[in-house]
C-alpha cells in the first residue's frame, strides 16, 4: 500500500490500519498523535482505524525534556 506519512511518499506491505503502520515504523509504546486524511485518530481507534491507498498521515513523536 502506497501512503503519505509526514508529507513522505511510503510503501508498505501489510499494513491496514494505523496500529499496523505504527508497528511498521517502529513508534509502537511512544507517546504518539495521529492524523489521517485532516482528522485526528484517537488512540483508542488506531487498531479500527483503517488505512486505505493514498491516505495521508501525519505522525508526530512527543518528546521530553526540558
Amino acid at each position: 500500500m502506497n501512503i503519505y506519512v509526514n508529507g513522505e511518499a511510503r510503501s508498505f506491505d501489510g499494513v491496514s490500519s494505523v496500529h499496523d503502520l505504527l508497528v511498521a515504523l517502529g513508534l509502537t509504546g511512544q507517546r504518539i498523535a495521529v492524523e489521517c486524511n485532516g482528522e485526528i485518530v484517537p488512540r483508542s481507534r488506531h487498531a479500527e482505524q483503517t488505512l486505505a491507498e493514498g491516505d495521508r498521515l501525519e505522525v508526530v513523536v512527543a518528546v521530553g525534556g526540558g
